[in-house]
């Protein structure tokens, strides 16, 4: 499952402060959802909740850690449902983040691998078994903490970080694991690990003061843009030729090459 195109129709309606002129993102995101309802499976015994791989007319049943994303998602994107609906959808939400977790639960070095495969009687297994140290399963943990204030997020979380810090830690940063069955290492860090899988969990022990999510959304990189406001459409709207005028003169003050003539 691509993650972008979907996180973004949310995110659109969310940056745009959820007003009539981008409420048609928020009807196509929720589209795309009944969509994605439709790919989830559970597995036995334990009845882990995932989202199948649809590959034609037909659903594979494996899940990526990319797909990990969808908790977040879900979560985030719960609130503009009715009561009930939006119950749904958060407790969906919350079964995957429970299945991605287990993902890192389930391996030796308490590290995920790329992508897990789900067999009758047998919970999960682990396909290709490399971790590069991604961020999608503490991106959701980190939504799911904020929107719920569950303190289980940060634990699944800390055992998380610990893992990086015992399999992936070196003197010169982290790197990912060739195999998370023997702890090998690949000796390569990834630029998102810094940009997004850290970041997410810094923000998973932070106070929610810190980047408040009813004042700014995270784009897929893990940047914080700020929510559009009100006041900010009406100054957009309602600007003339002689506010055009103020505000060049603005620039020009805070630029110092502003000259009052005697």
């Amino acid at each position: 499952m691509g993650d972008s195109f979907y996180e973004y129709l949310l995110k659109v309606w969310i940056q745009g402060n959820r007003t009539a002129a981008v409420s048609h993102y928020r009807k196509m995101w929720e589209t795309s959802m009944k969509g994605l309802v439709s790919l989830v499976r559970r597995t036995t015994p334990s009845s882990f909740a995932y989202l199948g791989e649809k590959m034609g007319s037909s659903i594979n049943d494996k899940m990526d850690e990319l797909a990990c994303f969808a908790p977040g998602m879900l979560a985030l994107g719960s609130s503009g449902y009715s009561p009930d609906e939006a119950q749904k959808f958060l407790s969906l939400a919350e079964e995957l983040a429970w299945t991605c977790y287990n993902f890192y639960q389930s391996t030796p070095t308490k590290l995920a691998g790329e992508n897990y495969f789900f067999n009758d009687g047998q919970d999960m297994s682990v396909g290709t078994s490399w971790n590069i140290l991604r961020p999608e399963t503490v991106e959701s943990l980190f939504y799911l903490w904020r929107l719920t204030g569950n303190k289980t997020y940060q634990e699944w979380g800390w055992n998380i970080f610990q893992a990086f810090e015992k399999n992936s830690r070196v003197e010169s940063g982290y790197v990912g694991l060739k195999d998370v069955n023997t702890g090998v290492k690949d000796n390569m860090m990834q630029s998102f690990f810094l940009a997004e899988t850290l970041k997410y969990l810094y923000l998973l022990f932070s106070p929610s003061s810190v980047i408040p999510l009813d004042e700014w959304v995270f784009n897929t990189e893990a940047h914080p843009i700020k929510i559009v406001t009100r006041n900010d459409r009406a100054v957009s709207s309602g600007r003339s030729g002689g506010s055009q005028e103020s505000d060049r003169q603005l620039r020009t003050r805070k630029e110092g090459r502003f000259r009052v003539h005697h």
